[in-house]
């Protein structure tokens, strides 16, 4: 980690816990999320320690798109599933989806609107409706919005949509697949 006002860098782990497959920082606390093929570690940046260990019960985690709200991140697995982890119900998964026919490529959180997306191999990207509540109380609501046959996935290869991203100020995404297209949803 590389800090530019301190001209510094630090390194996190000292020793490997596995390979990375995607890192991802936290909006509000001065946290950072590393995960490996299976489990996810929430680090400590101030303090330089390991906050939480989550473990994701999938067989290899391909993303992970934290919500903006802060206390809810998704991962996205090459076997088939999103799973959507409240942190402050504990180390376990709060949800695990399955709408995807192949791996899922990667997922994302809107980043202004109660949106999530996932796309995968199929060729397509799912569309969710992600109400993440203030009362804690009351657990997130995900309902199934819409199914965007985005990309055509290559024979040889058997890759479909590779990404997706959320426009920062409208309900717009834009996926891109491996047939070397870009293509924005409005």
């Amino acid at each position: 980690i590389h800090s530019l006002s301190r001209s510094n860098s630090t390194r996190p782990f000292t020793q490997s816990k596995g390979i990375v497959q995607s890192i991802s920082f936290h909006p509000t606390k001065p946290h950072f999320f590393a995960c490996t093929h299976m489990q996810v570690f929430q680090y400590n940046l101030q303090k330089q320690s390991v906050v939480a260990k989550y473990q994701s019960g999938a067989k290899w985690i391909s993303s992970l798109s934290v919500h903006p709200g802060g206390d809810n991140f998704i991962l996205g697995t090459y076997d088939r599933k999103i799973v959507w982890f409240d942190m402050d119900m504990g180390s376990m998964p709060y949800k695990n989806l399955k709408y995807h026919n192949k791996a899922i490529r990667n997922v994302n959180f809107s980043p202004k609107f109660p949106l999530m997306a996932s796309c995968s191999d199929d060729g397509t990207v799912n569309i969710f409706y992600s109400m993440v509540y203030n009362d804690l109380m009351q657990n997130a609501l995900i309902v199934p919005v819409k199914i965007l046959q985005a990309h055509q996935p290559n024979q040889a290869t058997g890759l479909g949509a590779m990404d997706c991203l959320w426009h920062p100020s409208q309900p717009w995404i834009f996926t891109c697949g491996s047939e070397g297209k870009i293509k924005m949803w409005v």
